[in-house]
């Protein structure tokens, strides 16, 4: 059943106006299968990008007996019939809470154009807007709009922000996780600082009468963030050293396990969405020892991740992906000593746990060779789609550009209803 903290939330973002004009019949229906099934929307996303590109033949869809194998041997998995990388172990651990998209399949070969295409559903340039990114969507659709916590945060890379949202559904972007958010304690007593806040505003509000630029409003909406988050007392969640070390020690060591462990913080104390960036997947040369030292990276993050947000009650309403630009070449290349693998979005892997997913399932499947999709090809806007329906967004909804042109969310796309329980 619909809880009652659901219906409250429905019925404030319908005063106000997020599924004005109309619910294009999908939210009821929505709501109907949610009554029927028990499922509750997901509240969180956490996004593991992988920046560069990972090999789906040497992580979750290894071809052992193709011409490009590479030296990577497969392993079983807790879900039956599933296998993945020698190199992954402590996730094929968890992989029956987790499920396997095989069938990726996008059109931007590109790294700029790929990361652009995956994290909004859109292609660069099109129709001549910046598109939102998902991270922003989810801000929108589900943050706290006069919240003090951050809706959005991107933690270790660049993200793609909110494109014609505006401002106030921009990512919070923090280098390494390890040092948090700097500068969260003010430098003046506390009536000072309040003082220079009152003076700030009244200078913008004389200043905004007189000349009505964009620029201002982008500045006080950034500065209002900022103090918010100051004032919070759930910024703590950013501060790494209250993990307790056994906790953290879990998760690895360096700046992607430090991210992942802030990602979880976060989405414990409410914020919707949070990306973690590792890069170096990028591998034209030295392909096998740096996807296996990535992998090492990887694989104790993301399962003690699903392990605690599974012992703590929140896997079912947060769904943890791992993604990135495309995938790489089936076949291995004859650049120097160390061959790699090339950029190669035609057939790539991406792996989602959490959420209100079905555990245990592969959808979509490569050839023999790991070359072209033979089995159920899917699109950035299927994912996305998929992930919005997970999440309670309705993905057909429409925003509106400043110039009161309505954009759909995810354009035509084709959900996998049947990862979703």
């Amino acid at each position: 059943m619909l809880t009652e903290k659901t219906r409250r939330d429905f019925l404030r973002l319908s005063a106000a106006g997020v599924f004005a004009p109309t619910l294009s019949g999908w939210m009821p229906v929505m709501a109907r299968a949610a009554e029927a099934t028990g499922r509750k929307p997901a509240k969180s996303c956490i996004l593991l990008w992988m920046d560069g590109g990972a090999s789906h033949k040497d992580t979750f869809d290894l071809k052992p007996d193709s011409k490009g194998a590479g030296e990577f041997k497969p392993i079983k998995t807790s879900a039956p019939g599933v296998e993945i990388s020698e190199h992954l172990p402590k996730i094929a651990g968890v992989m029956n809470h987790g499920a396997i998209v095989r069938g990726m399949s996008t059109p931007e070969g590109a790294h700029a154009r790929a990361k652009y295409y995956g994290h909004t559903g859109y292609r660069e340039g099109q129709g001549g807007l910046i598109y939102p990114s998902l991270g922003a969507i989810a801000s929108k659709e589900l943050g706290t709009p006069d919240g003090s916590l951050p809706n959005f945060v991107a933690i270790g890379g660049r993200s793609f922000g909110s494109g014609f949202l505006g401002p106030k559904h921009q990512p919070l972007l923090i280098t390494d996780a390890n040092r948090g958010v700097e500068d969260l304690r003010a430098s003046a007593a506390a009536t000072q600082f309040d003082n220079r806040l009152g003076l700030l505003a009244t200078m913008e509000k004389a200043f905004q009468r007189e000349y009505q630029a964009d620029a201002i409003t982008d500045h006080k909406t950034t500065y209002e963030r900022a103090v918010k988050l100051m004032q919070s007392k759930e910024a703590k969640a950013f501060d790494l050293a209250a993990e307790p070390a056994a906790a953290r020690s879990k998760y690895g060591t360096g700046r992607f396990a430090d991210g992942v462990v802030m990602a979880r913080r976060l989405v414990e104390v409410g914020v919707p969405f949070v990306e973690v960036s590792l890069g170096g997947w990028d591998t034209h040369q030295d392909n096998f020892t740096r996807v296996k030292n990535l992998s090492a990276q990887i694989d104790p993050a993301i399962s003690a991740l699903v392990t605690d947000l599974k012992e703590r009650g929140l896997l079912e309403t947060t769904l943890v992906v791992w993604m990135g630009d495309f995938g790489r070449t089936p076949n291995i290349n004859t650049r120097g000593a160390n061959p790699g693998r090339d950029h190669y979005p035609r057939a790539w892997s991406l792996a989602m746990w959490g959420g209100g997913i079905k555990g245990g399932a592969v959808v979509g499947k490569t050839d023999k060779e790991g070359a072209s999709v033979v089995d159920r090809p899917t699109t950035a806007q299927d994912y996305l789609a998929t992930v919005c329906e997970l999440m309670g967004i309705d993905h057909t909804k429409k925003n509106e550009t400043a110039s009161a042109r309505p954009i759909t969310i995810v354009e035509k796309p084709k959900p996998f209803t049947s990862l979703i329980v």
